[in-house]
């Protein structure tokens, strides 16, 4: 059965999504986003945007479905892993695989995979993703922080949240640039006009990408990006939105673009503090084989 709620507002409140979020406690941010979308949330009878502002008077009515539960199960998956000690695992997944199940992808994910390694996995609120504190995209490869206990979650979500963490990744994007390197501060958010799809948007959440072109080739450039924030397809709709897509990118970049497996992102670099001992750790890690083969082409053809 559904859970329901009615909610009399006796002041102005603010924005509607992060009242809702404040008012019951059960619901993130995220999730009520989702149900403001959805329409299970209605402002005096009738559905709102998330950013309405609420009024003194306003009656909202919110029905939450109840969510099919998610298990992650072991599954024998072979796994890069870089590092590990009593805290963290660092792993470089590979392109084509999911972090954690959701709707679409059950399992095959990465979760499945470290929950067949090791039965040391930080708790999560939602019991299918166990020691996950940050995600790159199915067809991002590259380096994922894990952690093991409580104690390391913490740790290395603040590291997350105060930008002190080390995230470098490579690109191969669109065309030439006229500068050696710049910063993208652009807010993001979910696209209104596309579910599966974010953008700039004038009420989305702080974005920062630094980065720094390395070549310059016929129609490509080889960059690399740097985070200061983490935000749901960050560096690619950045690129995209300052005119150089992340090539291969099937959302927001061209159809004519080099062949491969998806997008050419690749998390090269991360660093972060050992959650114990306070000690700096570094690591990097070369791209998938594809990612090398399209840089000598396109070497070969400048």
């Amino acid at each position: 059965m559904p859970s329901k709620y009615q909610i009399q507002v006796k002041d102005e409140k603010g924005r509607l999504d992060k009242f809702i979020a404040e008012e019951i406690n059960d619901l993130s941010r995220t999730r009520v986003k989702e149900l403001i979308q959805d329409k299970n949330i209605l402002v005096n009878g009738k559905s709102a945007k998330v950013s309405y502002k609420i009024q003194s008077g306003d009656q909202i009515s919110v029905t939450v479905p109840k969510l099919k539960p998610l298990n992650a199960e072991p599954e024998d998956i072979p796994l890069d892993i870089i590092y590990e000690d009593q805290d963290v695992i660092v792993v470089n997944k590979p392109q084509g695989m999911v972090v954690h199940p959701a709707a679409g992808h059950p399992d095959h994910t990465l979760v499945n995979a470290l929950l067949y390694h090791t039965k040391d996995l930080a708790a999560s609120p939602e019991g299918f993703r166990p020691g996950i504190v940050h995600r790159i995209d199915k067809d991002t490869s590259g380096l994922l922080m894990v952690a093991k206990n409580s104690k390391a979650r913490k740790s290395l979500e603040s590291q997350l949240a105060h930008k002190t963490n080390k995230r470098q990744y490579l690109a191969i994007v669109h065309g030439n640039f006229g500068e050696d390197a710049g910063t993208i501060d652009a807010p993001i958010g979910r696209n209104p006009y596309h579910r599966k799809k974010m953008g700039i948007i004038d009420n989305g959440k702080n974005a920062v990408t630094h980065f720094k072109v390395l070549e310059q080739f016929k129609k490509y450039s080889l960059v690399r990006c740097q985070l200061e924030t983490g935000r749901t397809h960050q560096i690619r709709v950045h690129m995209a939105y300052i005119g150089h897509p992340v090539a291969g990118d099937p959302l927001y970049g061209p159809r004519k673009t080099l062949k491969g497996n998806g997008q050419f992102l690749h998390a090269q670099v991360l660093g972060f503090k050992q959650p114990s001992t306070g000690e700096w750790l570094e690591f990097k890690v070369k791209p998938p084989a594809i990612f090398e083969q399209r840089l000598t082409e396109l070497r070969r053809n400048k």
